[in-house]
């Protein structure tokens, strides 16, 4: 049971990610990939509160497994932001690759311990 809910949880992080990247993507086009910096951010903010609320012992278990290993793993990516990164580098675009990398290591920490806090705060 747990396998099937992580893999239909995942599914729909996923999809999720998805539908975000494409209606960002129509909404900035800036030659750097703002679909993906985006997702990554929600998705380390949500694993935040994620982990919040089962310190609190609000979640757990099953449903802790479902929404952190299913959901937000098929939702967030950091593998096509690495591979972002490294088509703006041969397309000569470090300034932006650098900004990529560190910038979004830098946004998905802060991300994560706004959603403890905030988690914390709220549970």
């Amino acid at each position: 049971m747990t396998i099937a809910l992580i893999a239909l949880f995942g599914g729909l992080g996923a999809a999720a990610r998805f539908v975000v990247d494409g209606l960002v993507r129509t909404r900035w086009s800036s030659g750097f990939p703002v679909g993906t910096v985006a997702i990554n951010i929600t998705g380390s903010l949500l694993m935040g509160f994620l982990t919040g609320a089962a310190i609190a012992g609000t979640i757990g278990g099953v449903g802790l497994e479902a929404t952190t290993v299913g959901f937000c793993a098929g939702y967030t990516t950091f593998s096509t932001a690495m591979v972002e990164t490294v088509r703006l580098v041969q397309g000569g675009d470090y300034r932006k690759a650098l900004v990529n990398v560190v910038g979004t290591g830098i946004a998905v920490v802060a991300a994560v311990a706004a959603g403890l806090a905030l988690a914390t705060a709220l549970l």
